[in-house]
């Protein structure tokens, strides 16, 4: 888990800190106001650019290390515990990074996010899942409104279950 800064005593006064605080430019009072009535729209996740790229080269050594002894490579020791464990270590690592962000800890929240994504890859590989499955699903979803995918999904569920009603209980 990443060292807030709390628990590394630093303070506002410290040289750390200082230095952060001049390198980050405030922004126009009209450029803040301008923003938070229409954010810009993000690019979509991860389908192209550099960021897929570290994505995909990090899976494909997590797939390396599949078969590699797992007293020298820590991939290797979570793949070895089978998919169970690989997922329960994802969600401690996704909680990690919630708590991060909930105590506001912007540095811990890239920290803990670095964490979360490779547990994440883990997990994809102990559950023969690829980076480009999840990279078409998420162009699938593109364009989609968010709360209608949710809905379209809860109508499914039910039916899916062999309920006869589109309400979940």
């Amino acid at each position: 888990m990443a060292k807030s800064t709390k628990k590394r005593g630093l303070t506002k006064r410290d040289p750390l800190i200082s230095r952060a605080k001049k390198t980050l430019k405030p922004k126009k009072p009209n450029q803040a106001r301008s923003e938070a009535a229409h954010p810009p729209r993000p690019a979509p996740p991860l389908a192209i650019g550099p960021a897929a790229a570290v994505l995909d080269r990090l899976y494909s050594v997590v797939m390396s290390r599949r078969d590699a002894d797992p007293a020298l490579s820590h991939s290797a020791r979570l793949l070895s515990r089978g998919t169970g464990k690989v997922a329960q270590k994802f969600g401690e690592e996704a909680v990690e990074c919630l708590i991060e962000g909930v105590a506001g800890n912007h540095d811990g929240v890239v920290a803990e996010s670095a964490d979360v994504l490779y547990h994440l890859l883990v997990l994809w590989v102990s559950a023969g899942v690829t980076p480009q499955e999840v990279w078409d699903e998420l162009k699938r979803r593109e364009g989609i409104s968010g709360i209608a995918e949710k809905a379209s999904r809860a109508k499914d569920l039910p039916i899916a279950f062999g309920l006869e009603t589109t309400k979940i209980p």
